[in-house]
């Protein structure tokens, strides 16, 4: 009840104040608002041989919009959310409406406060990260109280408290964190002016509170995360740092049942993301590494899927677009994982035999995710698996891709991308979170070309062809696939696009099928609006390592989004 009051009063408040500031000059200060509004709705056919899903109000829709509003030192804004019903691949739980942000914020030279819905990150988010992913329908913004103060030059203090969205309520875990970082060249900027090594460090604690509801288990109603990090910056050079301690945090997410006796994981968690890169004229590099072990951090210890997740693990693969790149991407594994990614890209010299007229730009980019090696702890004095994780030894491979991608400009009219990519996929582990399991490892040989023929200013013909070539004797796996879209853009404002995906190398005769997909679209402006018909094909969807699986379809859909 009071979460409703608190919530109602913060409307008024901006509503009064949106009224009452509109376009209006006072004391030399002008407001102004701002927002965006976006709905996604699709029509669904049923279609037996893709394996679509049947919905009962053969419409589904997501739709949102944003109202923010500035004056001065304090700014305001709601966020209004529509899911009537969600549409297929989202979280069924999201079935509903209303407005499930809201934030007040003031801000002067020593301190920023918020009060309502708040976003925020501490270092590179091992430990907190908030953030809200409408292509995920991912938001676990903390409703609550932040203080941020720059007491002194070079120092940043953060302090909050609150409790998660959950849906269109909140979690029941609340959340509590302190982060400081001390930029040294600031803070001693008298001695170190001539200095060129820029160097900041930083510190989080983070912690969750949940009254103990199990009656066969001793469950920790507080669990606290704690680390440091490091940033150096030296022209183009800069290395990160981080490492995160979790303390014992037995959950759903460790739960396991074994000879029918239950079972959950009380060892500390760690995480640590290490990045290293250089840049200059012509070539730069980028180094990443990372080692998670037993972090899923929730403010809810029976929370499942997306839901409630307090901290962020980077990815440390790369995140294609191109759909058969993107066919079975990589999600991080917050149970365990230890990996890298190194990238290399230059550019081949105008004038060169291989850089032409244009130059070519070249991109190498190799990744890899293993699992933990864990060796089992025996343990008489209670009903936990514990186990122990060497830093030397690694489990069977979760992941591995290698690509390299030429980006070529061949005369004014004609550009080019053209990629290989080479990928091994465990299935098992990734997309169904089991050891073993019915599935063989995926591996995968794609070819991509992209070609681009402009024709006037403002007009131009785009041909994409994609070809992933796997074992075609593999029922669960699918085999093969070939796409090719044609996009025209006769103007700046139009577009008009045909996909097809085929399965060639499907197994059963039957199901060699086309997947094909009409699409157009008008763009005027902060404004765009888009139609689309056809089938989809079942897959998954990623945005930075955090991944959502997408059911076939077939039917029209429809995009809008506007800014303003």
């Amino acid at each position: 009840m009071q979460h409703t009051k608190l919530k109602s009063s913060l409307i008024a408040t901006f509503l009064f104040l949106f009224l009452s500031n509109l376009n209006l000059k006072s004391q030399g200060e002008l407001s102004s608002v701002h927002g965006n509004f976006q709905i996604d709705a699709q029509y669904y056919r049923p279609d037996s041989l893709i394996n679509a899903p049947t919905v009962p109000e053969k419409m589904l829709s997501n739709a949102f919009g944003n109202i923010n509003y500035t004056k001065g030192k304090f700014s305001a804004g709601i966020r209004y959310e529509a899911y009537n019903n969600v549409m297929q691949g989202f979280d069924a739980r999201y079935k509903g409406q209303g407005i499930t942000n809201r934030f007040a914020r003031y801000q002067d030279d020593l301190l920023d406060i918020t009060v309502g819905n708040i976003y925020e990150q501490f270092g590179s988010g091992l430990i907190f990260r908030t953030y809200y992913e409408p292509g995920l329908l991912y938001d676990n913004s903390l409703d609550g109280l932040r203080v941020i103060s720059n007491p002194y030059k070079g120092i940043t203090l953060k302090g909050l408290v609150g409790k998660q969205r959950s849906f269109f309520t909140v979690g029941p875990g609340i959340v509590r964190g302190f982060d400081g970082e001390i930029n040294i060249n600031e803070l001693f900027d008298s001695a170190l002016v001539n200095v060129k090594t820029k160097v900041m460090i930083g510190g989080s604690f983070v912690s969750k509170n949940q009254p103990e509801a199990n009656p066969d288990f001793v469950m920790p109603e507080n669990v606290g995360a704690y680390g440091g990090r490091i940033n150096i910056i030296r022209g183009g050079f800069n290395f990160f740092g981080e490492y995160i301690l979790k303390e014992n945090d037995p959950s759903l997410s460790n739960y396991s049942n074994v000879g029918g006796k239950s079972y959950y994981s009380y060892k500390n968690g760690e995480a640590i993301f290490l990045s290293t890169s250089y840049a200059t004229k012509g070539i730069s590099f980028l180094l990443q590494a990372k080692r998670i072990d037993n972090m899923n951090f929730r403010s809810d210890r029976d929370a499942s899927l997306q839901n409630l997740m307090i901290n962020y693990l980077p990815a440390t693969t790369r995140q294609h677009t191109y759909l058969m790149a993107a066919y079975s991407p990589y999600a991080t594994q917050p149970a365990g994982e230890v990996g890298g990614m190194a990238e290399l890209q230059f550019k081949l010299k105008k004038g060169s035999l291989l850089g032409g007229k244009y130059g070519t730009e070249v991109t190498l980019n190799g990744s890899i995710a293993n699992g933990l090696k864990q060796i089992n702890v025996n343990d008489s004095t209670t009903a936990s698996t514990l186990y122990r994780t060497d830093y030397d030894q690694v489990g069977q491979t979760y992941y591995q891709d290698f690509f390299i991608e030429i980006n070529k400009k061949f005369s004014k009219k004609w550009k080019g991308t053209f990629m290989y990519l080479h990928q091994f996929n465990n299935i098992n582990v990734v997309f169904h979170g089991t050891q073993t399991g019915e599935y063989k490892n995926a591996i995968s040989e794609i070819g991509i070309v992209d070609l681009t023929y402009k024709y006037k200013n403002n007009s131009a013909i785009r041909l994409e062809m994609q070809a992933m070539f796997r074992d075609n004797k593999d029922t669960l796996n699918l085999g093969s696939w070939a796409t090719a879209m044609l996009e025209w853009t006769p103007t700046t404002n139009w577009f008009v696009a045909v996909l097809d995906q085929y399965n060639y190398g499907n197994p059963i005769e039957t199901l060699k099928l086309h997947y094909l997909l009409v699409s157009a679209g008008y763009t005027k402006g902060p404004h765009r609006i888009s139609l689309s018909y056809g089938k989809q094909r079942q897959g998954i969807f990623c945005v930075g390592g955090v991944c959502r699986v997408v059911p076939a379809s077939n039917g029209l859909a429809i995009s809008i989004t506007s800014s303003f």
